[in-house]
């Protein structure tokens, strides 16, 4: 059975609370085009970090593997069960900061219990801003500079940790960097007459750089390949007793202190991310008069607070945080919705058509052979579009030339002392160097429950 949605209203679905549950196939039109595309990415750029989740939590790959299929699942539920409307992702430019702060720790049980203090203080976070609808108010104490500041944090953290890694895959990581940065941000290519490879190679950007720096690994001999036939059977118990929060409880008061203002950090980028979604929809909706796009940034938080809380819950912390939107996918989806109906029939059939197929292949073990070698490169290109877009947002963010410098030097104190002495000397510097007031504005967002914003 198929639910046709009438022309101009929002696209049908079960409601419950202030969230709607839309099932493939009956609610939500499949599209198998986009499901061997978007599975494959997903699971390579997610699953990049769980080399990581294997180093800081000293468990094996199967259980971070397991991490990470989990992680898949509420990143489709954002979609499916809750109803939001962006692509969902994690807050990546949170990523390289929270790096920072693993490596001064012991690795296993001190790095869990850190990153669990750190997920349950964004998404009490989410909840408390998603309550009160003071996240807009919030966001608007926070002056521009500081904000940029963070953000240049993590810019300057992404690149660091990529440049040290680049002696152990010169060939591999170089080519990727160079692909990507070609597809998605070269003046010169973006000038070049538009054709089909050129449309197809930026509409695939992150799987054509996986691809080329694949290939060049091979030739090199610094990526193997290792693909046997089987499927893998998650040890959801060992996962359970080692990493979820039932298993290794709550961490102590010390810990939560020591991560409140990475976990501050981390809310203040996730609304930014909210911010750019907001913006990315809005011209969505000016092509789509068949569909009404309802933005709800208060449901939007209660969404990331459950996800984060249920990632603990069900398999543990991961290393990045859930987040609102995967800003590539988003805006590679609404290309294709702004071009009709017959593209993609609703906004909420895109994230879940390019999202459904991800968890499936990665039971499979040929495929997990194939990607696998290919984690390093994908946590490389996440790491360094996230280093370049965040030092350019950054810098855009801020008008006078004190501004900028204090941006560099409160980006550079984050990547390097970490979270707390960023905050702390740089709220020191901001009133020392510009004030109490600055002379820029900040974007708001309107809380509402029920009606469209935009």
């Amino acid at each position: 059975m198929k639910i046709k949605r009438k022309y101009g209203e929002i696209h049908p679905g079960i409601n419950w609370g202030p969230f709607t549950l839309r099932v493939p196939g009956v609610h939500l039109k499949l599209t198998p085009s986009q499901h061997i595309q978007g599975g494959l990415i997903l699971l390579a750029t997610c699953g990049s970090i769980t080399p990581l989740v294997m180093r800081y939590f000293e468990v094996s790959f199967e259980v971070a593997w397991t991490v990470s299929l989990v992680m898949l699942f509420w990143v489709l539920g954002q979609t499916i069960l809750f109803g939001d409307i962006y692509a969902a992702g994690a807050i990546t430019a949170g990523l390289p900061l929270t790096i920072v702060f693993m490596e001064a720790l012991t690795p296993g049980v001190q790095a869990i219990e850190s990153m669990i203090a750190l997920t349950l203080i964004v998404a009490i976070l989410f909840l408390f801003f998603g309550i009160t609808g003071l996240g807009a108010k919030f966001n608007s104490l926070v002056p521009t500079t500081l904000k940029a500041g963070i953000i240049m944090g993590a810019a300057i953290a992404a690149f660091q940790s990529e440049l040290d890694r680049l002696a152990s895959m010169p060939f591999s990581l170089m080519t990727a960097w160079i692909v990507i940065l070609i597809l998605l941000f070269s003046i010169p290519f973006a000038n070049l007459p538009n054709n089909k490879i050129k449309l197809l190679a930026g509409s695939n950007a992150l799987l054509v750089s996986f691809l080329i720096a694949g290939a060049v690994g091979f030739f090199t001999k610094e990526l193997s390949f290792d693909i046997s036939l089987g499927f893998f059977v998650p040890p959801i118990g060992e996962t359970f007793s080692t990493l979820s929060l039932w298993s290794v409880g709550l961490p102590s008061w010390n810990t939560f202190l020591s991560v409140l203002p990475l976990g501050v950090m981390i809310y203040v980028l996730a609304f930014g991310d909210l911010l750019v979604a907001h913006t990315l929809l809005k011209g969505a909706d000016e092509k789509r008069r068949d569909e009404k796009i309802e933005i709800n940034p208060t449901r939007s938080h209660y969404t990331l607070a459950l996800r984060n809380i249920a990632q603990l819950l069900t398999a543990g912390p991961l290393l990045w945080i859930h987040g609102p939107i995967w800003t590539g996918v988003q805006v590679f989806l609404l290309e294709r919705y702004k071009k009709g109906r017959e593209v993609m029939d609703s906004i909420y059939s895109g994230p879940m058509n390019f999202y459904i197929l991800a968890i499936p292949l990665g039971l499979f073990m040929p495929v997990i052979g194939i990607i696998m070698p290919l984690f390093p490169i994908a946590l490389s290109v996440t790491l360094i579009l996230t280093g370049f877009a965040c030092a350019y947002v950054s810098m855009s963010m801020v008008k006078t030339d004190v501004a900028r410098g204090l941006v560099v030097a409160i980006g550079f104190l984050t990547a390097t002392l970490g979270a707390g002495w960023g905050i702390g000397i740089g709220i020191a510097l901001y009133l020392i160097l510009i004030g109490r007031r600055e002379n820029t504005k900040s974007e708001k967002i309107d809380y509402k429950t029920e009606k469209e914003v935009g």
